[in-house]
């Protein structure tokens, strides 16, 4: 077995005085999440989330590194993944740019909505640890 790491954010942007959230689907399945991809080379988590963000999305965006969600899960191949996320606020309205080949469609959604639409539970998790911040900070 070996260990996949994937390093992201949950980008969001005020609406209304509260947090819209970035979820991109993937062009493979309906699978919704985060922007987030595999950490290369000697990379660091912070460093792999800036650069798949900006991949999977044209966005050049400011992590807040105080804010670090941890989950991880083993995969159908056997392989074992830990999922780092960050969190970073973009401004309304923001023109994102996907990432075709990876990315199907995307969306800003209000958190009851993207906790709805996220594919799997510890995604949801990693939203609500998110929320939790994202509104303390906000207030």
């Amino acid at each position: 077995m070996s260990i996949e790491v994937t390093s992201g954010a949950v980008v969001y942007q005020q609406k209304d005085g509260h947090p819209a959230y970035l979820l991109l689907q993937s062009a493979t399945s309906d699978f919704w999440g985060f922007p987030k991809g595999h950490v290369e080379g000697e990379e660091t988590l912070a460093e792999a989330a800036l650069r798949e963000i900006r991949e999977e999305t044209q966005l050049e965006v400011t992590l807040d590194t105080k804010f670090k969600g941890y989950t991880e899960y083993d995969l159908p191949n056997g392989n074992r993944k830990q999922m780092t996320l960050f969190v970073s606020e973009v401004p309304t309205g923001v023109a994102v740019t996907r990432q075709k080949v990876e990315i199907s469609a995307n969306g800003w959604f209000d958190y009851a909505t993207a906790r709805e639409r996220l594919s799997y539970d510890n995604l949801k998790t990693l939203l609500d640890q998110a929320n939790d911040y994202i509104e303390k900070k906000l207030s």
